[in-house]
């Protein structure tokens, strides 16, 4: 489209097999006084936030405050994903279901929030990467103790508490909006329950074992949070179903890890087109033909050989440091029917 790209990036790995990837590139870490100083020097049009996780974003607010363009998704919508209160207002008004949930500031006000909600409850503080201090508690004892320990580490930090869906599964969808239309691009069901972060289950695209109405369930809610989110670019929303019925868990404005992976999988330039929506590109201007024979399972990867004293149960707290992609043409295939049968074996509070 005629733009001259550069990447800021801290990692040279990420980096280091697609050279081509952007016309200049800048190896700084990615904090504010790096990257206004860059900023300064380059002025650049605008700047694409969405491509680059949770990192990305939180620099969201700082570009809005010194008058810089946010290319994609507003600020505004960005903060309202993050903020789990006005996202669930957003959510009720849209008339989609959602865990029922509170925010909380002492343990004494969490406590009286669990009589409530009820138990099992996840507890969780906000504005943080990877489900960092997150916890599924029974009682009210650990629910004390997860309270004070978050306000240990960060005493400024709300703490969020919802019920937990015990036994739901969990599925995502990806998608690209325009603000005017929105484009599923992928939909995944995880193979472990829910209570195991994204990124450490196994996922598998399309859908497995989701009924049609399930389904249909998740396209709406899809539409309608991509919609009232006025997104332009990627959005990741995550669910959890139980009897039938689909829960929004989170959205998220931003390309996913899931994103590259559907792009291999389906052999669509997703992020190229992406892009170019954020740049003012409609979606109708292109023709989506993915094509898949059988399914693709997202295999997170773990380091735990080289750090052999980390605990390796698996719960809400991201444990995984990368994925791969391993394609089966049915159901029968042995390592499908392996890590399904496996599907419960980690799970940890």
């Amino acid at each position: 489209m005629g733009y001259e790209t550069i990447m800021i990036n801290c990692n040279p790995e990420t980096v280091s097999t697609d050279f081509d990837t952007a016309d200049k590139l800048y190896f700084e870490p990615v904090f504010w006084e790096h990257i206004y100083d860059i900023i300064l020097h380059e002025k650049p049009e605008g700047v694409i936030v969405q491509l680059g996780g949770q990192t990305a974003l939180k620099l969201a607010e700082k570009l809005e405050k010194y008058g810089i363009k946010i290319i994609g998704t507003s600020f505004a919508a960005l903060d309202m994903a993050e903020d789990r209160e006005r996202f669930s207002s957003l959510l009720r008004d849209l008339n989609i279901p959602y865990p029922a949930f509170g925010a909380v500031n002492t343990a004494e006000e969490g406590i009286a929030l669990s009589r409530t909600l009820g138990f099992p409850l996840l507890v969780r503080p906000s504005y943080v990467l990877g489900g960092q201090k997150m916890k599924i508690v029974i009682n009210e004892d650990e629910l004390e103790a997860q309270v004070l320990d978050i306000l240990r580490l960060m005493p400024d930090n709300r703490i969020l508490i919802d019920h937990f869906l015990d036994g739901a599964i969990e599925a995502e969808s990806d998608s690209i909006c325009d603000g005017e239309m929105v484009r599923i691009i992928g939909m995944m069901e995880h193979i472990e329950p829910a209570g195991i972060h994204s990124g450490d289950s196994n996922a598998v695209l399309p859908p497995f074992d989701l009924s049609e109405k399930v389904i249909q369930q998740i396209r709406e809610h899809t539409h309608k949070i991509a919609l009232a989110l006025k997104t332009v670019g990627l959005v990741n929303i995550q669910f959890a179903i139980k009897d039938e019925v689909v829960y929004v868990i989170e959205a998220n404005p931003r390309a996913s890890r899931t994103v590259p992976f559907i792009a291999k999988a389906y052999g669509e330039p997703y992020v190229n087109w992406a892009t170019k929506v954020m740049l003012g590109a409609k979606l109708k201007d292109f023709q989506f033909k993915p094509h898949l024979d059988g399914y693709a399972i997202k295999v997170p990867v773990f380091s735990f050989d080289k750090f052999p004293n980390v605990d390796k149960s698996l719960g809400p707290e991201m444990k995984s440091t990368g994925e791969a992609i391993y394609f089966i043409k049915d159901l029968k295939d042995p390592f499908f029917r392996q890590v399904y049968g496996e599907r419960s074996m980690y799970l940890s509070r």
